[in-house]
């Protein structure tokens, strides 16, 4: 944990540049913990989109893989890519955080398969542009920034014209209710249009931790931009018998509440010379939860 007590929780402004960069710090902090909480849901070698416990063996969103080079964004302990490996796949892991990547080491040993890991943020991607067929995330790296554009932007570029961009985020209408897996987690008491972060600050004042909301319209529009076209909007459904709550996530809310949202799309151009032109969201008028 950080030796930064902390001092703030809530929905708060926090200077961008302090929160785009928390969630390294945080993850180096709490890796251990969360795998211990969700290493055993999550598997060291399985490929789980969502806390809703959709596997790639079961949804195929990235298509056929034959021959493909992929990438993994935001891979945390890489259990997505590792599963791939035993496929046979081609593919490559990313993550920002020192220790997710030696969790993955770990993980690795534990298995007896080799997962290529590359410390990298998403936003600045050390690949030649065109490298990858595929690349994908499951919940990493975008809720994370400020600056999700950047992210769809550098996977653009890395993508060959054609490319396949798959990504699971928490759907954005789950940002209007508390979240509590429970009943209490039914009653919106925000706005949908509120983007004011969820952010974590240290009595020091730094930023500890930042996540933020996109509406569905922001998600889309950023896509566009990037020359990105989305194919399908994958909603999944909580399953009968799953009674495992993570975080807001659980079978009353889920019975009642989309949780997950992954977004299926290819890329339809290539980026322009010196990047494509950033999405301006609409100016809403935004009001801290109170």
């Amino acid at each position: 944990m950080t030796d930064d007590p902390l001092a703030e929780a809530g929905y708060l402004d926090v200077p961008s540049e302090q929160g785009g960069t928390a969630s390294r710090g945080w993850w180096d902090a709490n890796a251990d913990e969360y795998l211990d909480e969700h290493g055993t849901f999550l598997g060291p070698a399985d490929f789980c989109w969502c806390p809703e416990g959709l596997r790639e063996q079961d949804a195929h969103l990235l298509g056929d893989l034959t021959g493909a080079r992929v990438l993994e964004v935001g891979a945390g302990a890489a259990q997505c890519s590792r599963w791939l490996v035993g496929e046979g796949v081609d593919v490559v892991a990313t993550d920002v955080s020192g220790g997710m990547l030696a969790a993955a080491d770990r993980y690795d040993a534990q298995v007896g398969r080799t997962t290529p890991l590359v410390q990298a943020d998403a936003r600045a991607l050390p690949f030649a542009g065109g490298a990858f067929d595929v690349a994908f995330t499951a919940f990493g790296a975008l809720p994370f920034v400020p600056d999700a554009e950047r992210v769809h932007a550098e996977v653009a570029r890395v993508l060959r014209p054609g490319g396949r961009w798959v990504f699971s985020v928490t759907h954005p209408i789950r940002w209007a209710f508390p979240d509590d897996p429970g009943v209490a987690g039914l009653t919106a008491t925000r706005s949908y249009f509120d983007r004011t972060p969820y952010a974590e600050v240290g009595e020091s004042g730094a930023v500890l931790y930042a996540e933020y909301h996109r509406t569905l319209g922001d998600h889309v529009g950023e896509l566009a931009a990037a020359g990105f076209v989305l194919d399908r909007l994958v909603e999944p459904e909580w399953p009968a018998g799953h009674d495992r709550t993570w975080g807001g996530w659980g079978p009353v809310r889920g019975a009642r509440l989309p949780g997950t949202a992954i977004f299926v799309t290819h890329l339809a151009r290539a980026p322009p010379e010196g990047g494509p032109a950033p999405y301006e969201r609409p100016r809403v008028a935004r009001g801290r939860k109170g």
